[in-house]
């Protein structure tokens, strides 16, 4: 009982006990939330990277793609057995889309997929991704009438409702252009009117784009009328065309395209200071991208006019500024591919092996015989996902550091206790108190401080991560300035994951800091002999 009354009267009147128990406490609590808020943009990225790349990816290497896929999905599905879940073909090509934006053309470079829309939802998280509710239901490259924005996106009335209206404000301009002609009327330099020989002397005219609704509808949004309500198949352009056959804009639509949203936006403030997003472009308008054929030994440069049909936001800036999705047949057919596919995807089941079904196919197609490589999603994002661990590491290592200095005070406030209390000391030996005993005083004070410090960094730590976003708000507040600016992070909130075992090993590893702190002053004092003890000056 000695031991116990000791330790609570060594730790109750020692104030630098207290500083210690402060550093022990701001370093736990400070780990604690640092833990929190970096497994949680893990999560965060770990989501998007799987969202768009399946469990095991099969990538050809050249750009002419595989071929006999049907066969090859076969004896894939023989290899991985019951253990797939799903599985999908596309193709990848690298391009460049041109956005007509006001009259000029932003070049853009990206990745251009084709994708199959009954079977690429199945292997990744694609399709949630996307920014009209009903393609979030299923796939289509399809212009929907309306209804693209939403809270988080103020997009400007897109859809078949704005590409009528568009379309129609165009035609409306070519007339007058027309009618300005044949008066006479015009000017050279500008290539608008005068006649057909100074239209090309001073260079055809430029219409300017309207960046916003140039007619606002009538229709609330949402609404709109009977004309061109079904979209037309959006393979038709492929196809021979009579004649007669006339593209109508207001009525008629290139393959459907789906873009990141970084690559048809830029995110910047207003004059007062307000973020907002400027859209080079949104559904219903047209684009033009250039990729290349298959073909030996060079191939041919192609493009093709493609409409707008919807966006993809996965909140990572590598893949909203740098993917574009189209119809899997359109990119076959414009590249004269065939059926050949550039990757296979595969999903597997939850709980499979991914790294053993991955050896187990690479057994089967060895890259001495298959011009293939297979890996698995983290296998392709290796770096980045080493380089996120690493710097967990480092942050870890650094911050329990904080824990050690708090060990360093409590070694030296246990030593001038021990010097103090050597007298007191000797007294206890004298009365019969075991060198143990002695050495358990100091133990149990050190695990005590350990404890309470531990206890209460905990309690904070978890109160911070709790109300982090909270407390974000009122750092903006106080500074005027954002903790996170939304012209480069793209999401609303801190994302925060607590994790029960690193808590527990953060909490355990404090306190063990702390008693072994304590050690050396307890053999100290253990060691001391009761008569040179009482004789102490």
């Amino acid at each position: 009982m000695y031991k116990l009354l000791l330790s609570w009267r060594y730790l109750r009147t020692r104030y630098i006990a207290l500083a210690s128990i402060i550093s022990v406490t701001l370093g736990v609590g400070t780990l604690i939330v640092v833990n929190s808020v970096m497994a949680g943009f893990s999560h965060e990225m770990h989501i998007r990277l799987h969202g768009i790349l399946s469990d095991i990816i099969f990538e050809g290497h050249s750009q002419d793609g595989m071929g006999n896929v049907e066969a090859l999905i076969a004896e894939i599905r023989k290899v991985v057995g019951d253990e797939l879940a799903g599985v999908t073909a596309a193709v990848h090509v690298p391009a460049m889309i041109n956005i007509n934006y006001r009259g000029q053309m932003l070049p853009r470079q990206v990745n251009l997929i084709g994708v199959d829309e009954a079977t690429y939802a199945e292997v990744s998280d694609f399709r949630q991704y996307l920014l009209h509710p009903e393609n979030r239901q299923k796939i289509k490259f399809w212009l929907r009438e309306s209804g693209y924005g939403d809270d988080d996106h103020a997009i400007p009335p897109s859809g078949w409702i704005y590409r009528r209206l568009k379309a129609g404000y165009e035609r409306e301009q070519e007339l007058q252009r027309r009618m300005l002609n044949n008066a006479g009327f015009g000017d050279r330099e500008s290539g608008v009117g005068g006649t057909e020989g100074e239209d090309r002397e001073g260079g055809a005219p430029v219409e300017p784009m309207p960046s916003e609704n140039p007619h606002p509808s009538p229709l609330p949004e949402g609404e709109g009328t009977t004309v061109a309500t079904v979209p037309v198949d959006p393979l038709s352009q492929l196809k021979p065309h009579s004649p007669d056959d006339v593209f109508n804009p207001e009525k008629d639509q290139y393959t459907g395209i789906i873009l990141g949203i970084a690559m048809a936006s830029v995110r910047q403030r207003d004059a007062r200071g307000k973020v907002r997003d400027v859209y080079l472009c949104r559904p219903g308008d047209d684009v033009q991208v250039a990729f290349a054929s298959v073909g030996t030994p060079l191939p041919k440069i192609l493009s093709e006019n493609f409409t707008v049909v919807d966006f993809y936001e996965s909140k990572m800036s590598e893949y909203d500024s740098g993917f574009a999705f189209v119809p899997l047949k359109a990119m076959q057919i414009s590249r004269g591919m065939g059926d050949a596919v550039t990757t296979i995807q595969l999903k597997l089941k939850p709980g499979a092996d991914l790294n053993a079904i991955r050896d187990k196919l690479q057994a089967r197609f060895p890259a001495e015989e298959f011009p293939f490589r297979i890996q698995t999603w983290r296998d392709m994002q290796g770096p980045l996902l080493a380089a996120v661990q690493m710097e967990t590491t480092l942050l870890n290592i650094l911050l329990f550091m904080i824990i050690a200095v708090a060990g360093f005070g409590i070694l030296a406030t246990f030593f001038m206790i021990v010097v103090e209390k050597t007298k007191d000391i000797g007294i206890l030996k004298a009365l019969g108190a075991p060198s143990r005993g002695v050495m358990s005083i100091f133990l149990s004070y050190g695990f005590s401080l350990g404890l309470v410090g531990s206890g209460v960094g905990m309690i904070g730590g978890l109160l911070f991560v709790t109300f982090i976003n909270h407390i974000a708000k009122g750092v903006e507040w106080i500074t005027g300035q954002e903790v996170f600016d939304p012209t480069v992070y793209y999401f609303s909130k801190i994302p925060t994951i607590v994790e029960p075992l690193t808590v527990a090993s953060v909490v355990a590893g404090s306190v063990l800091i702390a008693v072994l702190a304590s050690v050396l002053p307890a053999l100290r004092a253990a060691r001391l002999h009761p008569v040179e003890a009482l004789r102490y000056e």
